[in-house]
């Protein structure tokens, strides 16, 4: 599959290939703007507008500026990305190591199969329950009472619903002395909203002698206007008229002697008392303890009949006894009560095929919590991790993930704070491998995820991720990467153990990136690919660059590097180190003859004189920079250029770079021929190519 990106940031224009089914590894030296390309590729199908966030800045705010583009993926719906998004938004959540765990790991075709099966064994039970409307009110009706008496810790809470509306007893129903007139609009369904409305007007009365409403003369009557908003308040009315309505649907359900109690509450003219309270505590009770017989059968399933071998007792559980129930002993209670006791008697006799049905589910859900557990937890061993994860089946009966140290009892809380930057790094692309599988994703891409590790532990999650199963062998993933050693592991040392992957160099310039391939022979050995460019017929200043460091990474720092040294400084008369008397004496002509004759054992056409001509030749040293086919050659040229700087020509940023940073960046055993990559960043070669034109 070849795509193109456009105007992506830092890069102006790339066109990439990935090829399906297979392993595709981008290296690139950081810079390239590999993070850019895996932006890209996770906005690309996100709509009009989700990849302007890539908008380079030479660009932002210029009318008619071009747009960022992804070209010739359109095939592909998503792709799954793993980065710093992907760690914050999925990985580590307060009560699960990846979010929805159970869904990715432990829920398939197969188990959902399964638990089909014993649903269709326990539908009767369900179906009749779900198609019942009277239950599926009585149900509401016991949810919406219950709740009216607040959370006490006993008795009813002051600020409850059935307080407020009935603490000075029913007042709707009882009109007070003198308000008479107002029965009907109080006394009214909605007779809260009239209450309301009076009490808005309430502050109209005192602006003339008439009424606010109507205009008529008021001065006697003023005083018992007043009186009804004084009296009542519209939200304990309302609450008093839901109160009232719900007991009355309920009033089929309670026998005789309770629903007599609960008609004289409703209606009585004065404050309720502490017998009151505790008849009506008993029958919250009982009616809390009826609804939820109704709704466990509502709910009856795989992950409530746990106990495979006691399906039987458990199924008795469900049964329920309306002896237990005196306040509820009517024959509606009795008939809804029966719809539950004859599908759970259905059940019983089904009880055989229901604990087949529950054990061959149990075993699938065993099988795959112990294979991902084995799985991620051999990978945790193998990378030296001291932590280990497991699915564990929580309260609702679900699988999450659950890590634990190997030196404490009991789960890790607060993940994020125990684990380490790399551990979280390491623990999250395990998942991620997980999660990408089980989505089914057409496209996975990693941006740069094992950089940090050291080598043992880089080389276990590349074993995880690519070799084993599960795992992402197969599937078309994007690796993007500056670390070489997945490089060297899958395409020279291991060839045996993984499928060979599709590996390219990326190069930025001036924004314009390319791809270059890396096959087998392009990975050689430091000693390698010195010997090689020492043998190639550039001139004679480059070559020698090589064998200086060559020198230095194979410590034989003897009179052939003090030869090279010198010639780098521009010294006519070769010197050396005399580490007895700590300081600089010049050498012998025994050791320079010495120097030179190993030099030249590998640069034949070596001549002292003629190369320090040559350096200490600006124009001669400008020429060959300008010639010069590769980064890596032009960087050490400038650096011989301006090691004196005594014109203050040269950048210190540039010099910085090539003593300390890049000095550790090229010490790796395995490496690809700078001759042929170019290894050093572009804008450090544009900074060098700024002052090399101004001499």
């Amino acid at each position: 599959m070849k795509f193109e990106i456009k105007h992506c940031n830092n890069i102006e224009s790339a066109i990439f290939n990935i090829e399906p089914g297979r392993l595709n590894v981008k290296y690139a030296i950081n810079g390239t703007g590999k993070s850019t390309l895996a932006k890209a590729l996770s906005l690309m199908n996100q709509g009009a507008g989700a990849l302007a966030s890539l908008v380079p800045f030479k660009y932002r705010g210029v009318k008619g500026a071009p747009v960022p583009e992804v070209v010739g993926l359109e095939q592909i719906a998503s792709a799954k990305i793993f980065n710093e998004a992907y760690i914050n938004g999925f990985v580590f959540q307060p009560d699960d190591m990846l979010k929805g765990s159970f869904d990715l790991l432990v829920r398939s075709p197969e188990y959902d199969s399964g638990v089909q099966q014993i649903d269709d064994l326990v539908q009767a039970l369900r179906k009749a329950l779900s198609g019942d409307s009277e239950i599926e009110q009585l149900v509401r009706d016991f949810d919406e009472l219950s709740a009216s008496f607040g959370k006490p810790a006993k008795g009813i809470h002051g600020s409850s619903p059935l307080a407020k509306a009935f603490k000075e007893g029913n007042r709707v129903e009882n009109i007070p002395e003198g308000l008479e007139a107002y029965k009907p609009y109080i006394q009214h369904q909605n007779g809260f909203k009239w209450i309301k409305w009076q009490q808005d007007g309430a502050e109209y009365l005192e602006v003339g002698h008439d009424c606010p409403y109507c205009t008529n003369d008021i001065e006697t009557k003023r005083e018992t206007i007043k009186k009804v908003a004084e009296t009542y308040d519209p939200k304990s009315v309302e609450n008093l008229n839901k109160i009232v309505s719900t007991f009355e649907r309920l009033n089929k359900y309670f026998s005789e002697g309770t629903r007599q109690l609960v008609d004289k509450f409703v209606r009585n003219t004065e404050a309720y008392n502490d017998q009151q309270v505790g008849v009506l505590l008993e029958i919250k009770t009982q009616i809390d303890s009826l609804n939820a017989q109704f709704k466990k059968s509502r709910e009856i399933g795989f992950l409530s009949l746990k106990e495979v071998g006691k399906v039987i007792e458990e199924l008795k559980g469900y049964v329920i006894d309306l002896d237990l129930f005196n306040h509820l002993k009517s024959d509606e209670t009795k008939a809804k009560v029966a719809i539950v006791n004859s599908g759970v008697q259905s059940l019983s006799d089904k009880a055989g095929l229901l604990q087949g049905a529950i054990v061959k589910q149990q075993k699938l859900v065993r099988s795959v919590v112990e294979e991902y557990s084995d799985n991620i937890n051999s990978f945790l061993r193998n990378a030296g991790y001291s932590y280990e994860m497991h699915l564990r089946a929580g309260p609702d009966g679900q699988h999450r993930l659950k890590l634990k140290h190997k030196e404490a009892d009991g789960d890790v809380s607060e993940v994020r704070e125990h684990l380490s930057f790399g551990e979280r790094n390491a623990v999250a692309l395990v998942l991620f491998m997980f999660d990408a599988i089980k989505s089914n994703a057409p496209l996975i891409v990693l941006d740069d995820p094992i950089s940090s590790f050291d080598k043992n532990k880089k080389y276990a999650i590349v074993d995880m991720l690519f070799r084993r199963q599960p795992s992402l062998r197969g599937k078309t993933v994007l690796l993007l990467t500056h670390d070489i050693d997945p490089v060297v592991d899958m395409l020279v040392h291991h060839t045996d153990r993984f499928d060979p992957p599709v590996v390219c160099f990326l190069e930025n310039v001036n924004g314009v990136l390319s791809e270059k391939s890396i096959q087998r022979g392009n990975v050689k050995t430091f000693l390698e690919l010195h010997d090689e460019n020492l043998n190639t017929s550039i001139p004679m200043l480059n070559r020698l660059v090589y064998l200086r460091r060559l020198y230095e990474i194979t410590h034989d720092k003897g009179f052939e590097f003090d030869i090279l040294s010198n010639i780098f400084h521009k010294r006519d008369v070769p010197q050396t180190r005399d580490v007895a008397a700590s300081s600089w004496r010049l050498m012998t002509q025994p050791e320079i003859d010495a120097g030179v004759a190993s030099i030249k054992s590998r640069v034949p056409d070596f001549d002292y004189a003629t190369i320090i001509a040559t350096v200490q030749d600006r124009a001669a040293m400008k020429a060959l920079y300008s010639t010069a086919t590769n980064n890596y050659e032009k960087l050490h040229l400038y650096r011989i250029m301006f090691d004196d700087s005594v014109d203050g020509v040269g950048s210190d940023v540039v010099l910085k770079f090539i003593n300390e940073a890049f000095h550790i960046e090229n010490n790796s055993i395995y490496q690809l021929n700078p001759r042929e990559y170019q290894m050093v960043p572009q804008f450090v070669i544009s900074e060098c190519d700024r002052y090399v034109a101004k001499i």
